[in-house]
C-alpha cells in the first residue's frame, strides 16, 4: 500500500485568505469542524504563513489589498504546485475566476456562498489532491514505471489499483473494471496535472488542433481516435523529469522545445503495457523527428515519420508559440503561423504544415475553450 500524508487519516490543513473579516470569519467557522484552519488577512501574510507550515488548500479572495488574488495564485502555483487553490469571488468577478482556474486553481466559490456548496467543493478538491499528491509520490518513487515492459506493467498495475481505491465508488467500480480505459484516461490526465497543470492544458490544445486536423484528412476513425489520444500523451515521458516545469520548457531559436530529450524515451516505455493503439505509441516516439532528418531520437526523415506523429510535431510546436504560461511571451496567431512556417520542408511536412495553417486560421473555437477543467 503507497500511502501520502492526505491518505494517512489526518485532517487537511485550509489557509483562509480574505481583507474582510465577516467572509473569513465565516469560513474559518465553518471549516474548522473538519479541517485545520488558518487565516491571512493580506497576500504578505499567506505568504508568510505558505513558509512556516505545510499547507493543502487555500481559500483565495481576488481582491486583497497588497496584490490582485490572481497574481498571488500564480506565485503560489508556481513554487507549491501541490497545495490547491478555490478562488472566492463575487458575481462581478467570475470571468477571472474561470482566468484563475487556467492558472491553476482548483475551482471557485460564489459569493454569497451556502455551507453545502462549500463543504462540496472542499471536499472535492480534497480528493482531488488525495489523487495527485498520490501520482505525484509514484512518479518520484517508482522508476520502473518506465523501466522495461515487464517491470512497468507490474508498476502500473500496483498505482491503477490504488488510484481506482481513491477515484471510484465501490458501487460502480465492477463496471468500471470492465471498461479499463474508463480508468486509465482520467489517471493519465492527472499525471500530467500531478506534474504541471499548464502541462495538462499544453496536452488538451495539442489534442484540439490535431483533431482539427484530423477532420480534413481522410483518416480511419481508429486513426482519428489515435491521434487525439497520441496528442493528449505526448509528453507524457514529461511527468518522469524531476521538478519539471511548463513555464520552463523553453523554445529554442530553431523553434524546438529546449527540454530533456529522454522524456521521449521515457513516454514510450511507460505507456508500453498499458493497451494503447500503437499508433499513439508512434506519436509519442516520433513527434520530435524532423522532416529533414535532424530531429530525435531517431532522425527519421521525411515520410519516414509517421503520418500521426508528423501532424502532432506542428501542433506541438505551434502552441508552444501561442501558449499563455507563466514565464513566457505568447505569440500573436499571424506572428506564430510566420514563425512556424519558416520551418516548413526543414523541421515540419511542408503539406502539413501548409493545411495545418488554414486549420488554425479558420477554426471559430478558440483553444482555451477546451483546456480541460479541474476534475471533481
Amino acid at each position: 500500500m503507497i500511502t501520502t500524508s492526505l491518505q494517512s487519516g489526518t485532517q487537511p490543513t485550509v489557509l483562509v485568505v480574505d481583507d474582510e473579516a465577516g467572509p473569513r470569519d465565516a469560513l474559518k467557522f465553518i471549516l474548522r469542524t473538519f479541517c485545520n484552519v488558518r487565516s491571512a488577512e493580506n497576500a504578505k501574510i499567506a505568504l508568510e504563513v505558505l513558509g512556516q507550515e505545510p499547507i493543502d488548500l487555500i481559500t483565495l479572495d481576488q481582491k486583497l489589498p497588497d496584490r490582485h488574488g490572481l497574481e498571488l495564485l500564480r506565485e503560489i502555483k508556481h513554487h507549491q504546485p501541490d497545495v490547491e487553490v478555490i478562488i472566492v469571488t463575487g458575481y462581478g468577478s467570475l470571468k477571472s475566476a474561470m482566468e484563475g482556474i487556467r492558472h491553476g486553481a482548483a475551482g471557485y466559490l460564489l459569493k454569497p456562498f451556502n455551507v453545502n456548496e462549500l463543504t462540496t467543493l472542499i471536499q472535492q478538491t480534497m480528493d482531488k489532491k488525495r489523487r495527485l499528491d498520490f501520482l505525484r509520490y509514484c512518479l518520484r518513487t517508482l522508476p520502473n514505471l518506465w523501466g522495461s515492459e515487464e517491470e512497468s506493467g507490474r508498476a502500473w498495475n500496483t498505482v491503477k489499483t490504488e488510484y481506482a481505491s481513491l477515484s471510484i465508488h465501490p458501487q460502480n467500480h465492477d463496471a468500471l473494471q470492465q471498461d479499463e480505459m474508463m480508468t486509465l484516461l482520467p489517471l493519465l490526465s492527472d499525471a500530467l496535472e500531478a506534474t504541471d497543470r499548464q502541462l495538462l492544458n499544453h496536452s488538451s490544445r495539442v489534442s484540439f488542433y490535431a483533431t482539427l486536423m484530423a477532420s480534413r484528412l481522410n483518416l480511419t476513425v481508429s486513426e482519428q481516435k489515435a491521434l487525439a489520444l497520441g496528442a493528449f500523451l505526448h509528453d507524457v515521458g514529461k511527468t518522469s523529469l524531476p521538478s519539471y516545469k511548463f513555464s520552463e520548457d523553453q523554445i529554442l531559436p530553431s523553434g524546438e522545445a529546449s527540454v530533456c530529450r529522454e522524456h521521449v524515451d521515457r513516454g514510450v516505455r511507460m505507456i508500453a503495457p498499458l493497451g494503447l493503439p500503437s499508433e499513439t505509441r508512434e506519436i509519442i516516439a516520433s513527434h520530435h523527428e524532423r522532416w529533414d532528418g535532424q530531429g530525435y531520437p531517431h532522425g527519421l526523415q521525411a515520410t519516414d515519420i509517421p503520418l500521426l506523429a508528423r501532424i502532432v510535431g506542428i501542433a506541438q510546436a505551434f502552441d508552444h508559440l501561442t501558449a499563455d504560461a507563466p514565464g513566457r511571451v505568447a505569440l500573436p496567431l499571424e506572428a506564430a503561423i510566420r514563425q512556424i512556417s519558416l520551418q516548413s520542408d526543414t523541421h515540419f511536412d511542408p503539406q502539413l504544415l501548409e493545411l495545418f495553417v488554414q486549420v488554425v486560421k479558420n477554426s471559430p473555437v478558440s483553444p482555451r475553450a477546451i483546456e480541460i477543467a479541474p476534475a471533481a
